[in-house]
């Protein structure tokens, strides 16, 4: 991993594209609601990986990030999948 900034884009950019295509699901099978509840879990996670990157208290930096890293894939993954499900 290059840099913090490098993990805050991956996260953005990642779970930005998986709202879009929760959206993009939702207005297509006409489920609005479902398609919000994805979002908003979205939203979350994407609260909770920033606020672990935020976190001063670590003490091995580089098995910390690549842990948010791996966590981000595993958790697009499964956002992913419960928009297929839709």
């Amino acid at each position: 991993m290059a840099s913090i900034k490098n993990l805050k884009k991956d996260i953005n950019y990642v779970l930005g594209d998986v709202i879009e295509y929760a959206l993009d699901v939702s207005i297509l099978k006409n489920v609005p609601k479902k398609g919000d509840a994805i979002i908003d879990e979205a939203i979350e996670t994407f609260d909770t990986l920033v606020s672990k990157i935020n976190d001063k208290k670590v003490e091995n930096k580089k098995a910390h990030f690549k842990a948010i890293n791996q966590d981000l894939e595993v958790k697009a993954k499964a956002l992913v999948e419960k928009i297929n499900g839709l």
